[in-house]
């Protein structure tokens, strides 16, 4: 049994790191911080001149045809870093969608757009009153001739303010149960009635409440049927929920073997040489790989043609939550020293340990909290009734 990429995905990973090293100078790394917005125009317009802004996609739609084992390891080196690629991973998720279930005119108009690096496309789907329960939403959508009129809001709209459309979850039927009466649509976010107003998480990521106050989208923008949403739903969310965090933990325990080797206790020994120390970077050593191995099989499956319905959310749900263990074990570890931040001159790795000890909560809710990812697991991978 083989657990390697393969050649090419090797060779992909080195190009994708010489980019990276080239690339995301540390001028960009400070905005990124700065502003807590995963997006960088010119960024993005460095990734389209490689063909890298969705080198999966089919040649015929303007990507490079790789297989997922070559995008995995192009994920996972772009991960490693934070590169700022939250933006296009919504978009071109969006397209995806519309590749799918999309008319032949939102293709048209929407794909070469989202694959030039053209448009953002954002995810309007939690609601403040709702949370995970995504079927919950209480957005309204009210058919008015040809358009439709929207009305309430959303929360968690990531880079909402830099969008030009949001892929939004509205109820058009209030009379049906609650996963029937759902419909989406693509809105344009540049138009009276719609406001992005800034929330800041506690990894210090700015994402955004959006509000909606009679805007209008035309039916030529409803992505699938009337009340039929949820059907596109599924499919997003099954993305979603493929999402790991295995290249995150790798980064951080780089840091803190980079650490061990090079600081030494009160009594002058090497803190390499600890036999706590050791255990545990040999700990989060193991929990890394099982992670890495986990996302690795569904980008597998999905090469195979099957789709990871329970292996995805299972390398989600370990990803997310090693990697909070991991944090929270190497700030025990490393002590008060461990809080401070990026920025200040005497922060240990420059501040890696405080900052994946904040990202690292969030994880564990991005794309589906970990209850709903164990629910799945239960539900679709291991046939188990729905709980009660």
């Amino acid at each position: 049994m083989d657990f390697r990429l393969g050649e090419k995905s090797d060779a992909f990973r080195a190009e994708a790191r010489a980019f990276l090293d080239r690339e995301l100078t540390p001028e960009l790394v400070e905005r990124v911080y700065r502003s807590g917005v995963a997006h960088d125009a010119a960024f993005t317009r460095k990734l389209h001149e490689r063909g890298w802004l969705a080198p999966g996609w089919p040649v015929e739609w303007g990507g490079q045809g790789r297989d997922p084992l070559e995008v995995m390891a192009f994920s996972e080196e772009f991960g490693k870093v934070h590169a700022p690629m939250y933006g296009i991973g919504t978009t071109m998720m969006v397209a995806g969608i519309i590749q799918l279930i999309g008319t032949a005119q939102q293709k048209r108009a929407i794909i070469p757009r989202a694959l030039g690096g053209e448009i953002v496309i954002v995810l309007g789907f939690s609601e403040p009153e709702a949370g995970s329960d995504v079927a919950a939403a209480q957005t309204r959508a009210v058919r008015d001739g040809d358009e439709w009129v929207i009305n309430g809001q959303k929360m968690f709209t990531t880079n909402g303010h830099v969008a030009d459309y949001v892929f939004l979850l509205t109820r058009t039927n209030p009379d049906a149960p609650k996963h029937k009466g759902l419909t989406m649509f693509l809105v344009p976010m540049d138009q009276p009635g719609i406001e992005a107003q800034a929330v800041f998480t506690l990894s210090g990521e700015r994402t955004n409440i959006t509000y909606y106050t009679d805007a209008r989208v035309s039916d030529d923008w409803r992505i699938g049927d009337v009340d039929g949403g949820w059907s596109a739903m599924t499919v997003s969310l099954q993305l979603e929920h493929q999402g790991g965090f295995a290249s995150q933990s790798e980064a951080l325990l780089d840091h803190l073997e980079a650490w061990a080797r090079r600081t030494t206790d009160e009594w002058g020994r090497a803190r390499i040489d600890d036999p706590d120390v050791r255990g545990r970077l040999a700990r989060a050593a193991t929990e890394t790989e099982v992670a890495r191995l986990l996302q690795r099989r569904a980008a597998w499956m999905a090469h195979e043609g099957v789709t990871p319905e329970g292996e995805g959310p299972m390398a989600k749900l370990f990803s997310s939550e090693a990697l909070e263990r991991q944090a929270q074990d190497f700030a025990e570890l490393v002590g008060p020293d461990a809080l401070r931040s990026y920025g200040d001159p005497t922060a240990v790795e420059g501040g890696a340990i405080e900052h994946a000890l904040r990202f690292s909560l969030g994880t564990t809710i991005y794309g589906g909290t970990s209850e709903i990812q164990r629910t799945i697991v239960a539900q679709r991978h291991l046939g188990l009734p729905r709980a009660q």
